[in-house]
């Protein structure tokens, strides 16, 4: 038996969890990952899906044989499509469908195990705290924090400015950089406060005080420096950063 059918959660919490891992395995498939991904995705080959894993692993492989299948099956023939369509339409399709299929996964526990509708909507309500994966690689999710963020006084511009500090060149923003000064020790108070609310672009998680992030200079989303794996040395001679996604994009096709 493969791994697609060798983990079963039993609980709100187990499936949520279960959740959270294989949301976090497709995320990267699409966002950091995404050269591969695209590549293993060749429209030559049969119909392929994309599964991702408790492990936060994710894989393009084959539907399981056996029907009906031990789990909800990931939408087929992904692969079919990615040459017909713009890059970050393709993307954006199969990050659609990579939803429904998490959805189905989490409600066909539910439903083995006998959730009952409190059950249901508590689980529901956790998963809908997350942004959804379209959210993540459209970065429909950052701007929804940018316009919830909008109305504070301007907190927002003070913030990009004091997160590029540390940096030898402008164009480099590291959240990491947000360290109080003695003079604006209550403009930085509202700043950690917005960038709580800051997601990043490759996990989907929120942002963390003790946590070094960066910015893309291209797409403006932020990323935990090791789910993009830059060090704040690193990024300290950085002129010009281009998340993995900016960087494939351009590549990925002629």
């Amino acid at each position: 038996m493969d791994s697609r059918t060798q983990y079963n959660p039993r609980t709100v919490e187990e499936v949520f969890r279960d959740f959270k891992g294989r949301r976090a395995g497709l995320i990267k498939a699409l966002t950091t990952d995404v050269e591969d991904f695209y590549n293993q995705c060749d429209p030559e080959k049969e119909n392929l899906c994309l599964y991702g894993f408790p492990s936060e692993q994710w894989e393009v492989n084959l539907p399981a044989e056996e029907v009906p299948p031990e789990l909800p099956e990931p939408v087929l023939g992904i692969n079919f499509a990615r040459d017909g369509m713009q890059d970050k339409d393709w993307l954006s399709l199969v990050a659609v469908h990579s939803d429904s299929w998490l959805i189905a996964i989490a409600y066909y526990f539910g439903a083995r195990f006998g959730f009952d509708k409190s059950d249901r909507k508590r689980l529901f309500n956790m998963i809908n705290e997350l942004p959804s994966i379209f959210e993540v690689v459209t970065g429909a999710a950052k701007k929804q924090v940018k316009e919830k963020s909008s109305g504070l006084n301007h907190s927002g511009s003070k913030s990009k400015s004091n997160s590029k500090a540390r940096a030898p060149e402008p164009q480099v923003k590291q959240a990491k950089a947000l360290e109080p000064k003695d003079e604006e020790e209550e403009l930085e108070e509202e700043d950690e406060d917005e960038h709580g609310d800051t997601l990043c672009g490759a996990c989907g998680e929120n942002y963390g005080t003790d946590e070094f992030w960066i910015c893309c200079d291209i797409c403006e989303k932020w990323f935990h420096g090791k789910c993009v794996k830059i060090t704040p040395a690193r990024a300290e001679h950085i002129k010009q950063y281009k998340c993995p996604s900016c960087s494939n994009n351009k590549r990925a096709r002629p």
